[in-house]
């Protein structure tokens, strides 16, 4: 069976926002999940796109990879062009699902390597949030600010953390050594404190357990131009509207450009519901 997969860039958004993939995906000793995969994008107020995502499936799982190039700096779109394409390359290799959390590890490694010698002493780097699903059994690796979440039973459920200086900045509120107020404030808050592209990393975060799925559920990868536009009430009266996982993701995108944002970042998400 041959992997099938597909990669969107800023040249191919048009089709792929129309585009409702359904998936089949098997793993040793579970049953057939149904996995319906909608996407949507929007370029906002910026010159270039520099999200880039992807989705595939083959007989280990079901691949689905959101990667979000720092803005401002100008390989920003090769940053994450080459890390969706790294870790979609290598997920076609793989035979089966006995180690995918040295799959991320490794190809989160290999991407970085690849990042910095295009590089080539110049700034960039990406954020990348992934996921694979095996049966109903949900692995993750993540690095950077673009989120994972589970939306099950009306609620999203967060999945993985975000790299910034805001972790750092509460742990020193917890600490005592600033307030609230000043963390909130603080000019370096959104700051990344790793990605891929960056000299010093070391690794991505991965999940020490798969996660249970449901039928139900709905994974969502988002770049960091979502969670800045909508709020988490607005996330959930768009996914409690129901409709197609093209269908809300689309709506996401629509409710983002309404907005009319003049500093509007690029917008990525991927929408996966668990059959």
């Amino acid at each position: 069976m041959q992997p099938y997969f597909v990669v969107c860039g800023a040249a191919v958004l048009f089709a792929v926002l129309l585009m409702i993939r359904m998936r089949l995906t098997r793993s040793p000793g579970s049953r057939t999940v149904r996995i319906e995969i909608g996407n949507g994008q929007t370029i906002g107020s910026r010159s270039e796109q520099d999200d880039y995502f992807a989705s595939m499936t083959t007989p280990v799982g079901t691949l689905a990879v959101v990667a979000d190039g720092i803005s401002g700096l100008a390989n920003g779109r090769m940053s994450s062009t080459l890390a969706v394409t790294t870790f979609t390359k290598a997920f076609a290799k793989l035979e089966d699902a006995s180690n995918l959390n040295g799959y991320f590890a490794e190809t989160a490694t290999q991407s970085n390597r690849g990042i910095l010698q295009n590089l080539n002493g110049q700034g960039g780097g990406t954020t990348l949030a992934a996921v694979i699903i095996c049966g109903y059994q949900l692995y993750y690796g993540a690095v950077g600010d673009s989120l994972i979440t589970i939306y099950r039973n009306g609620h999203f459920q967060s999945v993985n953390s975000k790299h910034t200086a805001e972790t750092l900045l509460e742990e020193r509120v917890l600490a005592g050594q600033m307030t609230s107020e000043e963390a909130k404030t603080s000019p370096v808050r959104n700051q990344l404190v790793n990605y891929l592209g960056y000299e010093g990393f070391e690794s991505m975060e991965l999940g020490a357990a798969p996660i249970r799925l449901y039928a139900g559920d709905h994974v969502l990868l988002c770049s960091d131009g979502i969670q800045e536009a909508l709020t988490e009430i607005e996330l959930e009266e768009i996914m409690r509207k129901g409709g197609t996982p093209q269908e809300m993701a689309e709506a996401m995108i629509d409710t983002i450009n309404d907005k009319g944002f003049k500093s509007q970042d690029n917008a990525t998400v991927v929408m996966l519901a668990i059959g």
